[in-house]
Order: structure tokens, then sequence, then C-alpha cells
């Protein structure tokens, strides 16, 4: 009876029969849902973690990427140059090809006078 009045009042015993503002299954609940958010807290955390150490790898291997895509480009500028620099090279041996020739008729020629 005692008990009826008080839980009217919003006033109940728990376990050890102590004087308590809220519900025991109340509390109960209460403690049940604080240790579901702990636990979603620390998952959250290592899910930070676990995202944290993924950007990271991504980021490494972007950087990655761009040196070798540079070191490609660094690679195919250089033999593009160096195909210029062959054909320039060919232009001035066939230059030198025909002043020899050249030459070589004027010589026959004034051996031939």
């Amino acid at each position: 009876m005692a008990k009826d009045i008080l839980g009217e009042a919003g006033l109940h015993f728990d376990e050890l029969n102590k004087l308590r503002v809220l519900d025991p299954e109340v509390t109960q609940q209460t403690t049940e849902l604080k240790e579901e958010c702990k636990d979603f807290v620390d998952k959250i955390g290592q899910f930070q973690k676990i995202v944290g150490g993924l950007i990271e790898l991504v980021d490494q291997l972007a950087k990655e990427a761009e040196n070798e895509k540079m070191k490609a480009i660094g690679a195919r500028n250089l033999l593009k140059s160096i195909a210029k620099q062959r054909e320039a090279q060919q232009q001035q041996l066939r230059a030198l090809i025909a002043e020899k020739k050249m030459q070589l008729e004027r010589n026959e020629l004034e051996i031939s006078l």
C-alpha cells in the first residue's frame, strides 16, 4: 500500500530498497541505452580511424600516381626532343653529303680538264 502511494507520487524503491525518483524499469532502460550509446561511439571511433587510414592510403597512391605521370610526361618529352635532334642531325648530314658530292663533281671536272 505504501508502495502504491509512493508510486503515484513518482517515487519508487529499487532492488536494494533505496528510494528512487525514476521507475526501476526506466532506470534499467536508461542504463542499457547508455551502454549501447557508448558501444556506438566506440564503433564510430574505430570507423573514423579506419577511414582516416584509408584516406591516407588513397592520398599516398594519388601522389605516387601523379609522380609516375610526371615521369612518363618527362620521358615522352625527352623522346620527342631526341627524335627532333636526330632529324636535325640527319638534315645536317644530308646537307654535308650534298656538299661533298658537289665538291666531288667539281674535282672530277677539274681532273678531266
